[in-house]
């Protein structure tokens, strides 16, 4: 199974949910910037979810270096909505090594 690395402004729930359905899923620690929690992806081998979208930024952050990146453009970010977009994505798509993929309101669309 997949596992996640959180930034901090990912819900519990949406965590509790990943769970639930038999994935890793953990928080960077607060207050972690950008560029550290892309790196602790990195090392710990974890798909990167957040809702920032500095992480669409393909230069700073180059898909094909990560495990994968997971972006929510979903305005206002409501809880069920994210969990919504999660459950149709994983879903559909089992496979994020190297991809940026990004979760709106209608669906997703994998960017690399």
């Amino acid at each position: 199974d997949t596992k996640f690395m959180l930034d901090e402004n990912i819900p519990k729930l949406l965590k509790r949910f990943l769970e639930s359905r038999g994935h890793s899923a953990e928080y960077a620690p607060k207050g972690t910037k950008n560029s550290k929690l892309a790196s602790l992806a990195l090392e710990k081998r974890r798909v990167l979810v957040s809702r920032d979208d500095d992480f669409l930024n393909p230069v700073l952050f180059p898909p094909r270096q990560f495990p994968g990146i997971i972006v929510f453009t979903i305005h206002p970010p409501k809880t069920e909505k994210l969990i919504r977009g999660m459950e149709l994505l994983l879903s559909e798509v089992n496979e994020f090594k190297g991809r940026l993929i990004v979760v709106s309101e209608v669906g997703f669309e994998i960017v690399d």
